[in-house]
């Protein structure tokens, strides 16, 4: 794995308050990363950081192979969505393109029609962005943040407020736009389930700390469906899932069986216990997901 964006102690203080403190997170090329925590918890003081659009009190970044006070070099590698949309509502969504490009040097306006058309936004191009609908504006902050084929985003709440179609929209264009261009996300939102559907990686942020970070491999490994089961004959139990090739499992002491298989096999352990005449006292479907994770690991943090 390559490193693209590491942070060693990177810290904000604001009268006193640090609402970043002390954070070191490596994220490497290709990665989705997922940013979670409450509001307030630091994460878009911390993405505005590595964003070069506040400076850092205490710590560093750097974005390899360069370091972030080449400023220039930051504003076409780094690319970010924060807080808005940056654009300007009387002017087209042609001309917010064109008037961004600019800033960064750019030439020509080829660009523009590939990058709205890639949005889904090719036919209102010159429709004012004040007219747009909120998915709209939504895409064209996505757009203009490509302008300049960055190697990194940023994206604060990208898909706040918007309808589940639409939802649905822009996770399907970042997950392209990752494939296809091998570009580098670090993405806020506080709708865990379809981060968890989109990130490759997690860190939690809290009360202006990094409290965990892990992959998405880890946190299935963690969360796997289970299936919780009492019978009144354990030891039979155990014998019927092992002749039905049923597991891995795992005996507690109040005899209590946990099978770890996904939930679509509960018709098949019910059916192999009731031929083995196994009367069932207790049955039940365990499902954790991010959101679950993510609460139980504040809880355990006593946050």
């Amino acid at each position: 794995m390559n490193p693209i964006l590491e942070t060693n102690n990177l810290t904000k203080t604001f009268d006193n308050h640090k609402a970043v403190n002390n954070i070191s997170l490596t994220i490497n090329q290709g990665d989705i990363y997922g940013l979670i925590g409450r509001n307030g918890a630091g994460k878009t003081t911390f993405m505005k950081m590595i964003s070069n659009l506040s400076n850092p009190t205490a710590g560093t970044y750097t974005i390899f192979p360069s370091s972030h006070n080449d400023d220039k070099l930051s504003q076409t590698r780094v690319s970010a969505l924060i807080e808005n949309l940056g654009s300007y509502p009387t002017m087209t969504a042609y001309d917010n393109m064109l008037l961004k490009g600019k800033s960064l040097g750019l030439t020509g306006d080829k660009y523009i029609s590939e990058t709205l058309d890639l949005l889904g936004l090719g036919e209102v191009g010159k429709k004012k962005v004040k007219d747009f609908s909120l998915g709209m504006k939504q895409r064209l902050g996505i757009a203009l943040a490509l302008v300049g084929n960055p190697d990194i985003m940023v994206l604060d709440e990208p898909i706040n407020g918007l309808d589940p179609q639409g939802i649905i929209d822009i996770r399907k264009i970042i997950a392209e736009l990752n494939r296809e261009r091998n570009i580098t996300f670090l993405i806020s939102s506080h709708i865990l389930d379809e981060l968890g559907k989109l990130a490759t990686n997690f860190a939690i942020i809290d009360k202006g700390s990094l409290i965990a970070n892990f992959t998405k491999k880890e946190l299935e490994e963690s969360t796997k469906d289970r299936i919780e089961i009492l019978t009144d004959d354990p030891k039979k139990t155990i014998l019927a899932l092992d002749q039905g090739q049923i597991g891995p499992y795992r005996v507690l002491d109040d005899n209590m069986i946990h099978i770890y298989v996904d939930s679509k096999y509960t018709n098949e352990i019910i059916s192999c216990l009731y031929e083995a005449g196994i009367k069932i006292n207790y049955f039940n479907v365990h499902n954790t997901f991010l959101e679950d994770y993510y609460i139980k690991l504040l809880e355990n943090k006593g946050a």
